[in-house]
Protein backbone atom coordinates (compact mmCIF):
# COMPACT_ATOMS: atom_id res chain seq x y z
CA UNK A 1 0.00 0.00 0.00
CA UNK A 2 0.90 3.36 -1.16
CA UNK A 3 0.82 6.59 0.44
CA UNK A 4 0.16 10.12 -0.98
CA UNK A 5 2.76 12.20 0.11
CA UNK A 6 0.48 14.62 -0.89
CA UNK A 7 -2.65 13.81 1.50
CA UNK A 8 -3.28 15.58 4.42
CA UNK A 9 -2.28 14.46 7.88
CA UNK A 10 -5.34 15.51 9.58
CA UNK A 11 -7.79 12.60 9.75
CA UNK A 12 -10.49 14.64 9.44
CA UNK A 13 -9.75 16.48 6.00
CA UNK A 14 -8.19 12.90 4.77
CA UNK A 15 -11.49 11.78 5.18
CA UNK A 16 -14.04 14.00 4.98
CA UNK A 17 -17.05 12.77 2.04
CA UNK A 18 -19.58 15.89 2.56
CA UNK A 19 -19.67 19.01 1.80
CA UNK A 20 -20.43 21.94 4.66
CA UNK A 21 -24.00 21.99 2.90
CA UNK A 22 -24.66 18.09 3.35
CA UNK A 23 -23.46 18.25 6.37
CA UNK A 24 -25.44 20.70 7.63
CA UNK A 25 -28.54 19.27 6.07
CA UNK A 26 -28.39 16.03 8.35
CA UNK A 27 -29.17 18.38 11.38
CA UNK A 28 -31.78 20.35 10.02
CA UNK A 29 -33.61 16.95 9.09
CA UNK A 30 -33.80 15.78 12.36
CA UNK A 31 -34.67 19.20 13.97
CA UNK A 32 -37.75 18.99 11.12
CA UNK A 33 -38.68 15.75 12.79
CA UNK A 34 -38.73 17.32 16.54
CA UNK A 35 -35.04 16.27 17.69
CA UNK A 36 -33.44 18.29 19.81
CA UNK A 37 -30.06 19.00 17.64
CA UNK A 38 -28.36 21.86 19.96
CA UNK A 39 -27.43 19.48 23.40
CA UNK A 40 -24.51 20.68 23.43
CA UNK A 41 -25.45 24.58 23.31
CA UNK A 42 -27.71 23.87 26.08
CA UNK A 43 -24.89 22.35 28.16
CA UNK A 44 -22.42 25.45 27.85
CA UNK A 45 -25.06 27.87 28.47
CA UNK A 46 -25.38 25.93 31.88
CA UNK A 47 -22.43 28.19 33.09
CA UNK A 48 -23.85 31.91 31.51
CA UNK A 49 -20.96 32.34 29.08
CA UNK A 50 -20.58 35.97 27.32
CA UNK A 51 -17.84 34.62 25.01
CA UNK A 52 -17.69 31.22 23.95
CA UNK A 53 -14.56 29.87 21.03
CA UNK A 54 -16.28 26.95 18.88
CA UNK A 55 -12.99 25.54 18.46
CA UNK A 56 -13.21 22.88 15.57
CA UNK A 57 -16.39 24.68 14.71
CA UNK A 58 -17.22 22.89 11.42
CA UNK A 59 -20.21 24.67 9.47
CA UNK A 60 -20.91 26.63 12.81
CA UNK A 61 -23.99 25.23 13.55
CA UNK A 62 -23.32 25.61 17.73
CA UNK A 63 -21.54 28.78 17.58
CA UNK A 64 -24.72 29.88 15.14
CA UNK A 65 -26.91 28.72 17.86
CA UNK A 66 -24.85 30.02 20.92
CA UNK A 67 -24.84 33.76 18.99
CA UNK A 68 -28.87 33.23 18.58
CA UNK A 69 -28.97 33.07 22.40
CA UNK A 70 -26.78 35.98 23.44
CA UNK A 71 -23.54 34.68 23.57
CA UNK A 72 -20.24 36.42 21.82
CA UNK A 73 -19.68 33.20 19.43
CA UNK A 74 -16.73 33.01 17.27
CA UNK A 75 -15.58 29.88 15.13
CA UNK A 76 -12.14 28.09 14.13
CA UNK A 77 -11.41 25.22 12.36
CA UNK A 78 -9.03 23.91 9.40
CA UNK A 79 -11.16 22.98 6.95
CA UNK A 80 -12.25 26.18 4.77
CA UNK A 81 -15.17 23.48 2.88
CA UNK A 82 -17.31 23.36 6.38
CA UNK A 83 -16.35 27.05 7.14
CA UNK A 84 -18.12 28.65 3.60
CA UNK A 85 -20.92 27.25 4.98
CA UNK A 86 -20.81 28.45 8.23
CA UNK A 87 -19.80 31.74 6.69
CA UNK A 88 -23.14 32.07 4.29
CA UNK A 89 -25.36 31.05 6.89
CA UNK A 90 -24.27 33.66 9.56
CA UNK A 91 -22.18 36.20 7.66
CA UNK A 92 -22.16 38.46 11.03
CA UNK A 93 -19.80 35.93 13.16
CA UNK A 94 -15.95 35.77 13.13
CA UNK A 95 -14.83 32.66 11.35
CA UNK A 96 -11.67 31.66 10.98
CA UNK A 97 -9.45 28.69 8.91
CA UNK A 98 -6.68 28.02 10.74
CA UNK A 99 -4.66 25.26 12.91
CA UNK A 100 -5.95 25.28 16.65
CA UNK A 101 -2.83 24.54 18.16
CA UNK A 102 -1.59 27.52 16.50
CA UNK A 103 -4.26 30.41 16.50
CA UNK A 104 -3.56 33.39 18.50
CA UNK A 105 -7.26 35.14 18.63
CA UNK A 106 -5.82 38.23 20.66
CA UNK A 107 -8.65 37.42 23.23
CA UNK A 108 -9.85 35.60 26.10
CA UNK A 109 -13.27 33.25 26.42
CA UNK A 110 -15.02 32.34 28.88
CA UNK A 111 -15.57 29.15 27.45
CA UNK A 112 -13.33 26.73 24.96
CA UNK A 113 -15.80 24.23 23.32
CA UNK A 114 -14.15 21.36 21.55
CA UNK A 115 -17.51 18.95 20.38
CA UNK A 116 -18.04 17.25 17.34
CA UNK A 117 -14.88 14.28 17.95
CA UNK A 118 -13.04 17.76 17.13
CA UNK A 119 -10.16 15.96 20.04
CA UNK A 120 -9.81 12.52 17.89
CA UNK A 121 -10.02 13.96 14.89
CA UNK A 122 -7.12 16.67 15.65
CA UNK A 123 -3.40 15.84 13.70
CA UNK A 124 -2.08 13.21 15.47
CA UNK A 125 0.27 14.50 18.08
CA UNK A 126 -1.01 17.95 18.32
CA UNK A 127 -3.40 16.69 21.13
CA UNK A 128 -1.20 18.66 23.69
CA UNK A 129 0.08 21.67 22.04
CA UNK A 130 -3.89 22.38 20.93
CA UNK A 131 -4.90 22.03 24.73
CA UNK A 132 -1.93 24.50 25.46
CA UNK A 133 -2.96 27.07 23.15
CA UNK A 134 -6.37 26.63 23.82
CA UNK A 135 -6.01 27.36 27.68
CA UNK A 136 -4.38 30.02 26.68
CA UNK A 137 -7.58 31.42 24.57
CA UNK A 138 -9.37 31.08 28.53
CA UNK A 139 -10.26 34.08 31.09
CA UNK A 140 -9.10 33.22 34.57
CA UNK A 141 -11.41 30.89 35.56
CA UNK A 142 -13.16 29.72 32.20
CA UNK A 143 -13.67 26.81 30.89
CA UNK A 144 -12.68 24.16 28.43
CA UNK A 145 -15.49 21.79 27.49
CA UNK A 146 -14.71 18.78 25.30
CA UNK A 147 -16.88 16.02 23.88
CA UNK A 148 -15.36 12.42 21.94
CA UNK A 149 -16.05 9.30 21.31
CA UNK A 150 -14.25 6.67 23.15
CA UNK A 151 -12.76 4.19 20.26
CA UNK A 152 -9.88 1.49 20.79
CA UNK A 153 -6.63 3.00 19.95
CA UNK A 154 -8.08 6.56 19.61
CA UNK A 155 -7.85 9.10 23.36
CA UNK A 156 -8.41 7.68 25.83
CA UNK A 157 -9.97 9.76 29.17
CA UNK A 158 -6.52 8.97 31.12
CA UNK A 159 -5.08 10.30 28.81
CA UNK A 160 -6.66 13.03 27.74
CA UNK A 161 -6.79 14.19 31.60
CA UNK A 162 -3.21 14.12 31.11
CA UNK A 163 -2.91 16.61 28.85
CA UNK A 164 -5.19 18.70 29.95
CA UNK A 165 -3.71 18.82 33.17
CA UNK A 166 -0.95 19.60 31.96
CA UNK A 167 -2.13 22.63 30.16
CA UNK A 168 -3.00 23.83 33.63
CA UNK A 169 -6.86 22.83 33.17
CA UNK A 170 -8.22 20.66 36.13
CA UNK A 171 -11.79 18.26 35.58
CA UNK A 172 -14.55 19.92 37.05
CA UNK A 173 -17.50 17.35 36.15
CA UNK A 174 -17.49 14.68 33.37
CA UNK A 175 -20.56 12.90 31.73
CA UNK A 176 -21.60 10.52 29.27
CA UNK A 177 -23.48 12.65 27.40
CA UNK A 178 -24.91 16.42 26.54
CA UNK A 179 -27.82 15.45 28.41
CA UNK A 180 -25.74 14.87 31.20
CA UNK A 181 -26.23 11.27 31.68
CA UNK A 182 -23.76 9.62 34.53
CA UNK A 183 -20.54 8.83 33.55
CA UNK A 184 -19.91 5.72 32.88
CA UNK A 185 -16.20 4.77 32.34
CA UNK A 186 -17.34 1.27 30.52
CA UNK A 187 -19.54 3.64 27.84
CA UNK A 188 -18.27 4.86 24.44
CA UNK A 189 -18.81 8.82 24.86
CA UNK A 190 -17.58 11.22 27.21
CA UNK A 191 -18.15 15.11 28.20
CA UNK A 192 -15.64 16.78 30.19
CA UNK A 193 -15.44 20.41 31.60
CA UNK A 194 -12.04 21.41 32.76
CA UNK A 195 -11.31 24.52 34.56
CA UNK A 196 -8.36 26.86 33.87
CA UNK A 197 -6.46 26.65 37.31
CA UNK A 198 -3.02 26.72 36.77
CA UNK A 199 -0.49 28.27 34.10
CA UNK A 200 0.67 25.52 31.63
CA UNK A 201 3.28 23.09 33.22
CA UNK A 202 6.34 23.35 32.06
Amino acid sequence: MTVDPDAPRNPWLRTRRASGDEYDASYERRAAAGENVHGEADFVMRFSPAAVLDAGCGTGRIARELARRGVDAVGVDLDDEMLSTARRKAPALAWHCADLASIDLGRRFDVVLLAGNVMIFLTPGTEGAVLANLARHLAPGGLVVAGFSLRPGQLTVEEYDRLTAAAGLSLLERWSTWDRDAWDPHGDYQVSVHRRSSAPAT
